[in-house]
């Protein structure tokens, strides 16, 4: 006990030996940082006792400043002497060999190194793999990186990176094995990568990155998932990359597995909870019963569940999905139950390099300090989506500083947002040209800029677009644009030239239901030609408007780019405000897909169109024609009420659709997709003259369509036979299309 006491005491007794009350401070070799700014970063002052731990703490907090590459303290008679090394400071950083003013930008935000902060030589070398890093996830896998440090004076240096970027490495070919199950050209479709060919002078996804190899992986996992594979395996392989050849070929080896129906959805509900709440499930799950297995049908019950109690305002509530696998099918069971008071802590956003911080916030239904929920979690990552300037969005809730706080980080993978592409088409109607530059993320800021050109036998159009998710209108995006149209119609009877102004915005109302509102200026001078009827003749003219649009639809489509499920219904309607010829035009459409088995997907489609003039004739150029999408087997704009020789359209147009697409009809073919068509139509009502003969008489065809990736660009073939027709119709049996896009 006495040894114990012993050395406790003289431990004391040294440290107050050692410990020395500073009565002066001596700061020497700084030339940048002043004597009392050290002070203050130092925790420094006199007339305090100052150990060796103290002076440890000194030295600790002066490194951490990175103002100092060295620094000795000494306390030496009650006089604490303090010696620097100053890092010098970078004044100019320059990269070279980089023309792209996006990706010097991007450079300098994503280094250590900083202009006007202080030379880390430690973070140089680190500094140099970040640009490689970066270089690499847009397909430059060759980069060399150079350093060189040009000194101005000890305390001054311009730092310079030498980029040699060398060329992008190009896929070659892309390869899938394995059990695919699924027809090579629909896997194309969904993976983002694509090979490169010689006529694309610009494919922004067809440069080799790992980025967009586990992006492509992660597509085609979720592909095969909402077909029913829920065991899906993709693993992938590139071949080794050689720099005199700058190509790779990409393997992807996939495992299909099992294909699951859904046996059985049941919902366990905590006794806290009233049942009743949660009986409208019932419902929903009946109609998916027997069907295949979705991660997207599971997720859309989850949102389902997640409106329930929000709209019964549930407060800290928890669920969970439980999956059991019986044989080939699967039971579903949603467990509801109290879960923790949760609040959100922080959210991070990570992956934006481009984008700014601002403009993905803005989508967030959620903020910090909010109660955490799944469901604004979920509908804010929908709304980051939509923006479509991410190749992918993910989050992760974490656990935060206490068991009752949440942190959310927020994951996107910018993807290239900049287009430029141009096409020309070789058909039976005529040739064709089109030409258009996109921006869909302007100045980081989200905002879309394009502009397109389209040349045809009849028209020339011009269109400027400006579109800014960020105004808020309602809570919504305005899109303006601009567009300039020059007809000649000798079909028709007339030609005129349209120069129009319009704003507007699109927003979800709804769960699925979306609304869209506007307005439109336009100008348009119309003429007759000299052979057209007196009747068409009074047509011609100048006419001004201001018109209003709205619209509303219903999508239930499991997506939006080549549906296999699901549907979608939608109506517009046009009125005027001011017009010289007021006239309202409506429009309603529906279309329903239905995936009636692994080799057949079914779709059916109904639209109808209607322009009534307010007291007056409808003029030339608002009324109704059908495409030759929708009436497949007729010459464009050759259908209806015809004048003399002039087909003059109609104050309706209709069309229904039926359609199978067969994914596997010829399964060893990559590039060709064959479908069968029954087309239906009619195009009637004439205002300005009755003696017009305005047949009621329901056009159909059907027959065959089949694409094909030809080795110089897409081609679409259409064979078709006429059912019903006037004889004042103009068909065709046969219809290609040649084109591409560079």
């Amino acid at each position: 006990m006495y040894k114990l006491l012993l050395i406790l005491f003289l431990s004391l007794f040294t440290n107050l030996l050692q410990a020395e009350i500073v009565e002066k401070i001596e700061i020497s070799g700084n030339n940048r940082v002043s004597s009392d700014t050290i002070k203050i970063y130092g925790d420094i002052s006199l007339k305090k006792d100052y150990s060796e731990k103290d002076l440890n703490k000194i030295l600790t907090n002066l490194y951490s400043t990175n103002f100092f590459e060295d620094v000795k303290i000494k306390l030496v008679n009650n006089v604490l002497l303090i010696q620097v090394l100053e890092y010098a400071v970078i004044n100019e950083l320059i990269i070279i060999g980089e023309d792209n003013k996006k990706y010097k930008e991007q450079i300098i935000k994503i280094i250590n190194l900083k202009q006007k902060d202080s030379f880390i030589k430690n973070n140089l070398n680190k500094d140099v793999e970040i640009i490689k890093k970066l270089y690499s996830s847009l397909g430059f896998n060759f980069v060399e990186v150079n350093t060189k440090i040009r000194e101005i004076d000890k305390s001054n240096l311009d730092l310079i990176f030498e980029v040699d970027k060398g060329k992008a490495t190009r896929i070659k070919k892309i390869i899938f094995t394995g059990d695919k199950k699924v027809r090579e050209k629909r896997l194309r479709d969904v993976i983002a990568s694509e090979e490169y060919k010689f006529w694309k002078i610009i494919s922004r996804n067809s440069k080799f990155s790992e980025n967009l190899l586990n992006l492509d992986k992660r597509l085609l996992t979720n592909y095969y998932k909402s077909l029913g594979y829920y065991d899906v395996e993709i693993s992938s392989q590139s071949a080794e990359l050689k720099t005199d050849s700058q190509e790779v070929e990409i393997t992807y080896s996939i495992e299909a597995g099992t294909r699951y129906i859904i046996k059985k959805i049941t919902t366990n509900v905590d006794p806290i909870f009233d049942k009743d709440i949660f009986f409208p499930l019932n419902k929903k799950y009946q109609k998916i019963i027997g069907e295949y297995h979705s991660p997207f049908k599971i997720k859309l019950l989850l949102e389902d569940i997640d409106e329930l109690i929000e709209k019964n305002n549930l407060q800290f509530v928890e669920h969970n999905v439980e999956e059991i696998i019986e044989n080939e099918s699967i039971v579903i069971k949603f467990n509801i139950y109290e879960g923790k008071k949760i609040l959100v802590e922080r959210i991070n956003i990570l992956g934006n390099n481009v984008t700014n911080e601002s403009v993905i916030r803005s989508e967030l239904l959620i903020d910090e300090g909010d109660p955490f929920t799944n469901l604004k979690l979920n509908k804010s990552i929908s709304k980051i989506k939509s923006r479509n300037i991410f190749g992918d969005v993910e989050s992760k809730v974490i656990d935060g500083s206490s068991s009752d706080l949440k942190v959310i980080e927020i994951s996107v993978e910018e993807k290239p947002t900049g287009e430029v592409s141009a096409g020309a088409g070789i058909g039976t109607n005529g040739g064709s040209f089109a030409f258009i530059v996109k921006e869909n993320n302007w100045l980081g800021e989200g905002k879309n800029v394009s502009f397109d050109l389209d040349l045809d036998q009849e028209s020339l159009r011009g269109t400027l677009n400006y579109i800014d998710p960020n105004y808020d209108f309602l809570g919504n995006s305005l899109n303006y644009s601009i567009s300039s149209t020059t007809n000649d119609k000798p079909n028709q009877g007339y030609e005129n030239a349209i120069l129009s102004a319009g704003v507007g915005t699109t927003f979800e109302q709804y769960k699925d239901v979306f609304a869209k509102l506007g307005l439109n200026a336009s100008y348009d001078d119309l003429k007759t030609f000299d052979n057209a009827s007196d009747s068409l003749k009074k047509q011609a003219g100048n006419f001004t408007e201001l018109a209003g649009f709205y619209g509303f639809s219903f999508d239930k489509r499991d997506r939006a780019f080549m549906p296999t499920d699901g549907a979608i219904i939608g109506f517009d309607q046009t009125f005027p405000i001011i017009a010289d010829k007021a006239f309202i035009g409506n429009t309603i459409y529906a279309s329903s897909y239905k995936t009636i088995s692994e080799n057949v997907i079914g779709a059916g489609k109904f639209y109808i169109t209607s322009v009534n003039g307010l007291g007056e004739d409808v003029r030339l150029s608002k009324r109704k024609n059908i495409s030759t999408k929708r009436l497949r087997g007729f010459k464009k704009g050759r259908v209806g009420p015809k004048d003399g020789d002039d087909f003059v359209g109609g104050n309706y147009a209709a069309a229904l659709n039926f359609e199978a697409n067969l994914p596997r009809l010829l399964p060893e073919s990559t590039k060709t997709d064959i479908g069968m068509f029954l087309d239906f139509g009619n195009v009637w009502g004439v205002d300005y003259d009755d003696s017009i003969d305005d047949s009621n008489k329901i056009r159909s065809s059907a027959g065959a369509a089949a694409s094909w990736m030809s080795p110089i660009g897409p081609m679409t073939f259409i064979l078709s036979t006429n059912i019903l027709k006037h004889s004042t119709d103009e068909t065709e049996s046969f219809n290609f299309n040649l084109g591409t896009t560079f």
